[in-house]
């Protein structure tokens, strides 16, 4: 055997070998690198076949019947290798692959298979396929047929399908995943070019060079494997969302193993970065939020949480967990977390409570939250047959305080005046805004006697309190009207809250700044 071709079966023999490896290496990963790797494996199985298929030819072969049977077994591997590549690469970019279109593409392959295989009836694929004259066995001489032309535009426009398909995303994709698709063209574009060479007539005569190469693209793939995570992540059809979108995405993987963040992500928590990539989650989790709140339970599928960090003034964020399943009744594959920064939605939406509940001018709650409050309170008291009282209470002559030192100073008189109430609140009390200048009080627990002590006080306090306006004393008086509940059949919240106001008129009516009980409940 001379040297040259001992260097031939050798060099083709490391590619095989190498692709060979590659396979050992992704199988046992089918799983959790999910369906995504299917093709990808039937293509470096076709690999190894074509590879070793011509280094048993090179090294096995003495006769023309020997040189044909490696050669047909080539074929298994050659006509199979660039469409499976080319299903890969549709899949990994996200494309949708029918079975029937899988079928028509590989149906080409086959019908080729056959046409070689069944050559010495029709002559379509060689022509003519003999031993070479000058170089002998193993070495042959061919003159192609029409099928063999036919083999060669398919495999060309499958491997350039390939390339041109991942070059379309190289505009769009972030620089870092711009180096795996460059692997992925060029993967491609090697046998391609190493193949018109052959055809060409510039490779040394009666060697196909194409196994050799092979192991190279194998080479670029693996290293895109590794660096990239391409089989373990997602396709790239998802890569521009992925690394564009304004929330954080954490992928894991099935053991809850981090496999990928976003950018988003890194920016939102500076204490995520390339390193804890295969960290499990609660590190990853730390890592983010902090010990508390603990790690969520992935296990327990689709779920949405809000995750509050540091005190007080921290920041809230959204985290919504989901497991990644191709299909629904697939198992899942890994996990996705979408991370957003809710910490302004969660201020405005305190903000709109506040204005829902709380009233704008003197802060205290206003009419609507009273209500709701003082209702649930007023039915606690009913099924406890316990004591309750109201108290309503209006600024005498608020109109003329408007009329005499502006709207600006009435304002100021009523947050005086809320100020003053506020400071005289009991435990369990309630206080609103009722409406203009009238205020009102519930008290849970307490008496009509006990209301009306706590309005004799809190009366003397607002009349010992004048406002003062620019060194100038607004004098503040105020009227109550008291009522409690008799637990009379059918009585309600809205019954005691008229008897108040009907004890505030004639507090009004007896000449203002004075404390009014309203004594018929029947009324």
């Amino acid at each position: 055997m001379s040297s040259p071709l001992t260097a031939y079966i050798a060099l083709t023999s490391l590619s095989g070998a190498i692709n060979l490896l590659l396979f050992l290496y992704v199988f046992p990963k089918r799983k959790s690198y999910g369906s995504i790797s299917t093709f990808f494996l039937l293509g470096v199985a076709a690999k190894i076949i074509y590879c070793f298929g011509y280094a048993f030819n090179l090294a096995a072969s003495a006769t023309l019947a020997e040189m044909r049977f490696w050669n047909i077994v080539q074929y298994f591997g050659i006509l199979f290798a660039p469409p499976f590549g080319l299903l890969f690469v549709l899949q990994y970019l996200g494309f949708r692959v029918t079975r029937r279109e899988i079928a028509g593409l590989l149906a080409i392959s086959v019908a080729i298979l056959l046409s070689n295989m069944t050559n010495d009836w029709h002559h379509l694929h060689y022509r003519t396929y003999r031993v070479h004259e000058t170089l002998g066995a193993p070495f042959f001489h061919i003159e192609i047929g029409p099928t063999y032309i036919i083999m060669i535009w398919y495999l060309y426009l499958c491997m350039l399908g390939s390339i041109v398909l991942v070059l379309s995303r190289w505009r769009h994709a972030v620089p870092r995943v711009r180096r795996h698709l460059l692997a992925l063209a060029f993967a491609n574009l090697i046998p391609m070019t190493t193949n018109i060479l052959y055809l060409s007539g510039v490779t040394p005569e009666g060697i196909d060079p194409v196994p050799m190469v092979v192991g190279l693209s194998s080479v670029l793939i693996m290293w895109a494997i590794e660096s990239s995570r391409m089989l373990t992540v997602f396709p790239v059809a998802m890569d521009a969302v992925f690394y564009s979108i304004g929330d954080g995405v954490v992928v894991l993987d099935r053991s809850g193993r981090l496999v990928e963040f976003n950018e988003s992500c890194r920016r939102m928590f500076g204490g995520l970065d390339r390193s804890m990539i295969g960290q499990p989650m609660e590190r990853v989790w730390s890592a983010m939020f902090g010990p508390r709140p603990p790690a969520p339970d992935l296990g327990a599928g689709a779920q949405q949480l809000e995750v509050p960090t540091g005190e007080g003034g921290g920041r809230t964020y959204l985290v919504r967990i989901s497991p990644l399943k191709k299909h629904r009744k697939t198992a899942s594959s890994g996990t996705v977390m979408i991370i957003s920064d809710i910490t302004e939605t969660k201020r405005m939406q305190r903000q709109l409570e506040r204005h829902a509940y709380y009233d704008d001018l003197t802060g205290i709650y206003n009419r609507r939250a009273f209500l709701e409050y003082c209702e649930a309170e007023f039915e606690k008291a009913r099924e406890a047959s316990g004591p309750f009282t109201v108290i309503l209470f209006d600024i005498d002559y608020f109109k003329r305080i408007n009329d005499t030192h502006g709207h600006q100073t009435g304002d100021r008189v009523l947050v005086h005046v809320a100020g003053i109430t506020r400071r005289c609140l009991g435990e369990d009390m309630l206080l609103a805004r009722y409406g203009g200048e009238e205020f009102v009080l519930a008290l849970p627990g307490k008496g009509v006697s006990d209301g009306k002590a706590f309005a004799e006080t809190l009366r003397r306090q607002i009349e010992s309190q004048p406002l003062v306006v620019n060194g100038q004393e607004v004098a503040i008086t105020s009227s109550f009207g008291i009522a409690g509940a008799s637990w009379q059949p059918g009585e309600s919240l809205q019954h005691v809250l008229h008897c108040a106001d009907k004890a505030l008129y004639e507090a009004k009516r007896g000449g203002r700044n004075q404390v009014s009980v309203h004594d018929n409940p029947r009324e």
